[in-house]
Formats: C-alpha cells, sequence, structure tokens
C-alpha cells in the first residue's frame, strides 16, 4: 500500500470534513430559509429606497427634473461655480496679487422660525486666489491657489486634487504661472520670498486660457444640508505677466431663479483704488452630495439583512447533523479546532455567495429603478461598481464567520446573534443617523467603507452621517478591520477547543 503522508492526510481529512459540514448546512431547513432571508431583506429594502426617491429642482424653467450632474475630466460629478474676473493669457504668463482681505456670511439654523439667522464668516472651505482654465465652461481642467477659510494655502486642480501650502489665515500673496501645459501655484508672506506650493499639468492646454481672480464659498453644513454662505476677497498688488487687458467679469455657474431671470445668490466685483473685492459662492470641487444620489444607497438594506446571516452562523456552530463514522480521517482532523475551521469555511462560502448575489442584484436594478424615475445619478465607474459588489459579499462573509466565532466563545446561539447585532448592525445604525460615526472606525461596522460608491475627499466637508456619504475610513481598511474582528473572534475559539474531545465524544458547544 502506497506511503501517504500525514500532511496529505490531513488535507484529505479536512476535505472531507468540509463536504460533511457543507451537506449538514444545506440539509437543514431553517438555515436554508435564514440565508435567503439575509438576501431577500437586503434587496427588498434597497429596490424600497430606489422605488420611493423622487428629487426636483428649482430651475429657470421652474421646478421639475434635476439636471445630470455636472462631469469632471476625469468622470467625477463636480461643482464648478464661483465668481471669476480674468483676461485672456496667450501663450506663457502669471498672476501675481495679494489676498490682502477675506470676510463673509453664513446662514445658521433660524433661531426665529421665518427669520433668516445670517452671521458674518467664512466656512472652513471658502476659496479665494488666482485661476488659470481653457475656457468658462463648467466642468474643463483649471488650476488655482488659493488662501482658504480655516486650510491655509492650497493648490488645486482638475477638482479632485489638493495640495496643501502654508497654514496661513491673514494676508498672503499668490502668484500662478503657466508654461506650456504645466500651471505652478507659489505662496509668499511679503511678496519678495516665494514658495511653490505644487504644480499641475493640464494636458491639451489651449494656446489662450482665461486667468485671473476668484472667490467661492461652498454652504455651511448644517443638520445633513447646506445652507448658504459666500465668500468676499480684496485682492490688491495685482500684476500680469503676458496679458494686460481690460477685466472681465463672470459669474460662473450661477443658477436662476425660478422666473428664469433673476440670479440665485449672485456674486459681484468691486473695483476701488487699484484693488478688486471679489464675491462669490459656489464651490470648485467634487460633489460628493450635490452630484446626484449616490449607489451606496441601493445597499442600505445591507446591515438589516446581516441578521437573519447571524442566526444561520450561530446555530450552524451548534448543530449536531451526521458526522463522518469514527477512523474516516486523522484524529487531527477529528478535534474540535479542525469542526470549528470546517464551519468557518462553509459559512464564509455561503456568505460571501449570499453577499454576491444580494449586492449584484439591488445595485444595478436599483440604480435603473431611479433613473427611470428622473434622479441624476452619481456616476461611477466599472472598477467601482464592482468593488461594490463584490466587497459587500466579502463584507457579508467576514460578519458570518465573526459570528460563528462569537457562538463558539460564548456557547449560546442567540447571545452571539445578539452580540454580532450590538457589533455590526448598532454602529451602522447609529452612524447612519449622525451619531458616533467614529464607531465605523473601531467596530466590526467599518466593513460597511467597502460599499462606499464616492471616495471621501480631504477638501470636501460632508455631514458625518452614511446619508451624506461619510466613511471615517477608506474602502479596503475598513473591509480590513471587519476581517480582523472574524479572524481574531474564530482564532481565540479555535485556541480554546484545540484540546477539546475528539468530535467521537460531545463537542461542548452553544445550543
Amino acid at each position: 500500500m502506497p506511503h501517504r503522508s500525514g500532511r496529505s492526510s490531513g488535507r484529505d481529512g479536512f476535505l472531507r470534513m468540509l463536504r460533511t459540514e457543507w451537506a449538514g448546512f444545506r440539509s437543514a431547513r431553517g438555515r436554508v430559509l435564514a440565508v435567503a432571508a439575509s438576501v431577500l431583506v437586503t434587496v427588498s429594502i434597497g429596490l424600497l429606497v430606489a422605488g420611493g426617491v423622487r428629487t426636483t429642482c428649482v430651475t429657470g424653467k421652474g421646478e421639475g427634473p434635476c439636471p445630470a450632474p455636472l462631469v469632471g475630466p476625469d468622470g467625477t460629478a463636480v461643482k464648478d461655480k464661483y465668481y471669476f474676473v480674468h483676461q485672456p493669457l496667450k501663450g506663457n504668463g502669471s498672476i501675481t496679487a495679494r489676498v490682502s482681505d477675506m470676510t463673509g456670511q453664513i446662514r445658521l439654523p433660524d433661531a426665529v422660525p421665518g427669520v433668516r439667522n445670517v452671521k458674518e464668516g467664512v466656512v472652513p472651505w471658502a476659496k479665494a486666489g488666482l485661476l488659470v482654465r481653457p475656457s468658462l465652461r463648467q466642468g474643463t481642467p483649471y488650476a488655482a491657489v488659493m488662501l482658504t477659510g480655516d486650510h491655509g494655502v492650497r493648490m488645486q486642480h482638475n477638482y479632485v486634487h489638493d495640495v496643501a501650502g502654508g497654514p496661513h489665515n491673514g494676508p498672503q500673496w499668490l502668484r500662478l504661472t503657466r508654461s506650456g501645459d504645466t500651471v505652478t501655484g507659489q505662496e509668499s508672506d511679503d511678496g519678495r520670498a516665494w514658495t511653490e506650493v505644487g504644480t499641475a499639468r493640464l494636458a491639451g492646454l489651449p494656446e489662450t486660457v482665461e486667468i485671473g481672480l476668484f472667490a467661492t464659498s461652498p454652504g455651511a453644513v448644517w443638520d445633513m444640508a447646506r445652507a448658504f454662505a459666500n465668500a468676499t476677497a480684496t485682492f490688491d498688488q495685482i500684476k500680469l505677466q503676458g496679458a494686460d487687458g481690460p477685466w472681465r467679469r463672470d459669474d460662473v455657474g450661477v443658477s436662476m431663479e425660478s422666473d428664469g431671470k433673476t440670479p440665485h445668490h449672485p456674486g459681484g466685483v468691486v473695483e476701488s483704488g487699484g484693488k478688486l473685492i471679489v464675491t462669490g459662492g459656489g464651490d470648485i470641487g467634487p460633489a460628493t452630495v450635490e452630484g446626484g444620489l449616490r449607489a451606496d444607497l441601493m445597499l442600505i438594506g445591507g446591515a438589516l439583512g446581516l441578521i437573519p446571516m447571524f442566526v444561520a452562523a450561530a446555530t450552524f456552530l451548534t448543530a449536531g447533523h451526521r458526522r463522518e463514522p469514527a477512523g474516516t480521517g486523522p484524529a487531527v482532523g477529528a478535534r474540535p479546532a479542525w469542526l470549528l475551521a470546517a464551519r468557518a469555511g462553509v459559512v464564509g462560502v455561503v456568505g460571501f455567495a449570499a453577499g454576491l448575489v444580494a449586492s449584484g442584484l439591488v445595485i444595478p436594478a436599483g440604480l435603473a429603478m431611479m433613473r427611470a424615475h428622473g434622479n441624476p445619478i452619481q456616476p461611477i465607474t466599472l472598477g467601482t461598481g464592482l468593488r461594490m459588489i463584490v466587497g459587500h459579499a466579502a463584507l457579508t462573509a467576514a460578519a458570518a464567520v465573526l459570528a460563528l466565532g462569537l457562538a463558539a466563545l460564548v456557547r449560546r446561539a442567540v447571545v452571539a446573534v445578539g452580540l454580532a447585532i450590538v457589533l455590526v448592525v448598532v454602529p451602522y445604525l447609529l452612524a447612519t443617523a449622525g451619531l458616533a460615526p467614529w464607531l465605523l472606525m473601531i467596530t466590526p461596522a467599518a466593513g460597511f467603507a467597502i460599499t462606499q460608491s464616492i471616495p471621501a475627499f480631504a477638501h470636501v466637508d460632508v455631514d458625518p452621517s452614511l446619508l451624506g456619504g461619510y466613511y471615517p475610513l477608506p474602502p479596503w481598511a475598513g473591509l480590513t478591520v471587519t476581517c480582523g474582528y472574524a479572524v481574531v473572534a474564530l482564532g481565540v475559539a479555535i485556541a480554546l477547543h484545540r484540546r477539546e474531545v475528539p468530535f467521537g465524544g460531545k463537542l461542548p458547544l452553544a445550543r
């Protein structure tokens, strides 16, 4: 008889155990129904949300369907609204100016209903500075160096790119230089010694561009919404190289009231004694909320959909289904530790498959429903869509393994399910409501970050809630946290059961 190594024999024994456990899982109708319920809950809630959403906008033609989101050079939904005082620049050249003062207005929640509560001040990402772009058409490439309300000097380009300069909030000299396709931003405290903030390459920049001064301000974030804010900047010490014509004034992206004639929150400029005082509202940057409905809203029922999966995983750990006859595998394969590992493998695969089916159905179907109802949708790439679908499946698998590990530790299925809900579902629901979003960094609920469809941008303030698109961790980092919890729970359980009796006896597991 040919000799088989212990490693090969152990592997075959473990594979037999996996097959046995898989047969046991699918033979129990209750667990199969729980998995089906997990898929049904996730898909049903997502489709209910998609079917119930109706967005309207007030435009110059009155109230009606919202326009499609404005898209930037890389396909991201963007905002492109500001007041621009500019001149055409042919060929290479530069503009230099000092931002000597920056003020603004912020609307706060009304202290008296119906009475606007507006105070003086600027929001942290109010912007005033120097900008160059090929034309005034919204969504086209640009580069700008600017002073912000509370983030110092920044160099930004093409909406999604941001480089920090010095932490200045007072008067500051700025310079923007165009050389071919390359734009360089600089800053200075005194107008003599200059420091480079950053450079940007704007591919295909035409020979003649528009260069000048701008001011804008995103709205103040409060109560899961944005309220009006503007910024007013005083520019002096203005010098141009390569351009020397009359200033042109444009309120880029200004919208009209329902009468189609009155500008909504218009900007403006006042010229006085060699100074230009520019006022603007809006933003130049990613449109994380205003850019349309997000694809990750289709998975808003994913947390509740995990509860049936927790039940299936925890009760599977306590199952007493048929075993392989004694002696069919090596002794090492017959220990409770190996049985835990085999059952974890089964629930992990089942969870992944269930999550894949749920997300693979609800995301494309939900987006199609929202589009059919005339809702604007945030554009996402194919890669992002696949990451959301596969990521939700991986999250479901990790959460199922976590529930099984908890059941092995506490030895009671109902307690394990409760713990899993407290650790995963409750933090998600709190974060959705804007409460304790930091829980999505330190609990297994962090894994929901893998489903985010719009990335977080350092230069955009959002309401700290999942409904506002806020995830404190990047996608893969969040999933890693959940997987870490699952590995630790299962690893500790395996270590505790490693010296338990072989499963020819009775497993001391939960019921």
